[in-house]
């Protein structure tokens, strides 16, 4: 059974779709149960995703990378995350956020920040989340301050979540730069923050239940000072910037779920064809078959919207829009697909070394980040 076939796929994706398959298979899956028991972060296997040109390539090629656009990047993702959900989260957090410095950045920024990232010398993060607030980009907490007499913004506050906080050699951070109630939305800005920097402070969050080869961190800025040119467009623009970016990666985090949605139902096909009950395989039972088939509905249903959502982002057609619309239904079939996967398996389900077991921890996370599917559905209606 193929799921992620590639005639849905553009044709001029399909070449690094194979890519990402071929890496999964000999670097991702093979290293999934390991890496998920000992919740290591994956150097080797980030390394050999730099070295096959998988890792920070939607950047462009004037910058060292490959110039992958939306449509490609979800072709990789729904390949990685087939194979597993937590090295791959890794690998496509190597670059996270630099993506707003290529769009936003001043040359001198790009040169210095994006390149070394691209050419994978380097790795990023974007810090957003922060303790208290989750989803209301609005309400972050976190300050920077210009310091006019020394050319330097002074950062104070703490950020939750943040993928690479410990482990990046700089990372993009969300602050507030202004406070007027009449333009909540013209409150914050963007940095680029050297992780070397004084008062940046940064710990590993104790262990997550699920993706445990991605490490998040706490992040916490106690008079962090960076040289003022290392604002990210204008000040005020933050939100801005913030909610264009997300449209991209909504669409990404949509191929998170296809690929641990086809997870599941390859395990759950597995498993009730070769299991036998009272006499017969566990297939031959008609609930089981219609239980199958609403899987692979579902599934048919989130991956068509998907790819079709990459292509409105990718042309700017209503692009918060469909970019939540995937975000939603990907991730949310990936839930229902890992349950009833589960509940076919019955008891062996709850052993930790199966794949289903992995399936079923890692769903829980992607209908949070990128902002909560509850917030997706607000966005869905306003924009409808």
């Amino acid at each position: 059974m193929e799921l992620l076939s590639e005639d849905l796929v553009p044709e001029y994706a399909r070449e690094v779709k194979q890519e990402a398959r071929e890496f999964a298979d000999e670097h991702i899956a093979p290293n999934a149960e390991e890496c998920f028991r000992e919740a290591e972060y994956p150097h080797d296997i980030l390394e050999a995703g730099q070295d096959a040109g998988l890792v920070a390539q939607d950047i462009g090629e004037e910058w060292g990378g490959r110039g992958l656009d939306v449509v490609q990047m979800l072709a990789v993702a729904e390949e990685f995350f087939r194979a597993d959900a937590g090295i791959a989260l890794t690998l496509q957090l190597a670059s996270f956020g630099a993506e707003i410095v290529e769009a936003h950045g001043t040359d001198e920024q790009r040169e210095q920040f994006l390149r070394p990232v691209a050419e994978c010398d380097q790795i990023t993060g974007l810090a957003v989340s922060e303790p208290d607030t989750g989803s209301d980009l609005s309400g972050m907490q976190t300050t920077a301050e210009l310091d006019e007499d020394n050319s330097e913004w002074v950062l104070n506050g703490e950020k939750y979540w943040i993928g690479n906080g410990v482990e990046a050699d700089w990372i993009t951070v969300y602050a507030r730069t202004g406070d007027d109630p009449d333009n909540r939305y013209g409150n914050h800005s963007l940095f680029i923050v050297p992780t070397d920097a004084e008062g940046y402070h940064a710990e590993h969050i104790p262990e997550k239940m699920g993706m445990r080869a991605s490490k998040q961190a706490h992040v916490v800025f106690e008079d962090c000072r960076i040289p003022e040119e290392n604002i990210i467009g204008y000040e005020g623009a933050g939100f801005m910037l913030l909610a264009e970016f997300f449209n991209f990666g909504r669409i990404v985090v949509g191929g998170h779920g296809l690929g641990l949605a086809a997870a599941a139902i390859e395990e759950a096909w597995s498993f009730v064809h070769d299991r036998e009950e009272f006499g017969r395989t566990i297939a031959d039972f008609q609930a089981v078959q219609h239980g199958l088939a609403d899987m692979r509905t579902e599934f048919e249903a989130a991956r068509a919207l998907n790819y079709r959502a990459a292509e409105k982002v990718r042309d700017g057609d209503d692009a918060g829009l469909w970019a939540a619309m995937a975000k939603v239904k990907s991730t949310e079939t990936a839930t229902d697909c890992a349950e009833q996967s589960m509940q076919f398996h019955g008891g062996r389900s709850i052993l930790t070394d199966r794949r289903i077991a992995r399936v079923y921890r890692d769903v829980r996370i992607p209908v949070v980040y990128e902002g909560a599917n509850e917030i997706q559905r607000n966005l869905v209606y306003r924009q409808s």
